[in-house]
């Protein structure tokens, strides 16, 4: 049910952290993966030197023309992992408009522009998967994140929308959110010992996550043992948003 074999994958913004982890799992089961970064061509090369049967691709998609740039390097893909996005922490009475702008081009706009443009194939296969990665912030408001959790919540509207409608397909649209994962995302504020304590008394489980959490509810909803979810926000923190 979770073999892969004979599917190519694609993974955005995921030269390290969670999109890494979940790259690496999608191929270990059996598929091709493009890994994505947006700025070093080398950083791609190093991560994807770490896969198996790996091409690295290198598309900012902050740009707007990075949608068109990714798909020119990837072709069709059969999975369709959109993990890039941009957060900025800052305080929501001085956002700027081009830091608000900024992340949502990334985490909506392009995310939108990428189903669109990977969907046909899919379709005509009659099997695929798209799976969009959210954030706990969806559910647990931080002071300096407004609109970084809002381009979340549009995501997974977005989510829910096409999961419906492309369902007959068979192709199913889903949404991972992640709680507090050990990335380099995170590494510096986790870093101070009475952050990390606060952070750890507000989830369930007392601990924050590995990267390798999030994979394996990516593969889950990547492959046929995932047949039948569809539309849902998958939830991996911890117990945190409770």
């Amino acid at each position: 049910m979770f073999d892969l074999t004979g599917k190519r994958a694609l993974v955005t913004g995921s030269t390290q952290g969670i999109g890494f982890a979940i790259a690496k799992t999608l191929a270990e089961y059996g598929a091709s993966v493009c890994v994505n970064g947006a700025s070093s061509m080398e950083k791609c090369k190093a991560a994807s030197a770490k896969i198996e049967n790996c091409v690295p691709i290198l598309a900012d998609l902050s740009d707007s023309s990075g949608v068109d740039r990714l798909y020119a390097q990837s072709g069709d893909v059969d999975i369709l992992v959109l993990n890039a996005s941009i957060q900025q922490k800052n305080d929501w009475q001085i956002v700027t408009a081009e830091e608000f702008d900024r992340q949502m081009i990334c985490n909506v706009r392009n995310s939108f522009l990428l189903i669109q443009k990977y969907i046909p194939y899919m379709k005509q296969r009659g099997w695929g998967r798209i799976l969009t990665i959210g954030s706990i912030n969806q559910y647990k408001q931080h002071p300096e994140l407004v609109a970084y959790a809002a381009s979340k919540s549009a995501q997974f509207n977005i989510v829910q929308n096409m999961a419906r409608q492309l369902a007959p397909y068979g192709v199913t649209v889903n949404n991972l959110s992640p709680g507090v994962i050990e990335t380099p995302r995170n590494q510096a504020a986790l870093a101070d010992a009475a952050y990390r304590k606060r952070v750890e008394d507000s989830i369930a489980c007392g601990h924050t996550g590995k990267t390798g959490d999030c994979a394996g509810a990516a593969l889950l909803l990547c492959s046929d043992a995932g047949r039948y979810i569809t539309g849902i926000d998958l939830i991996v923190d911890g117990g945190m948003h409770l």
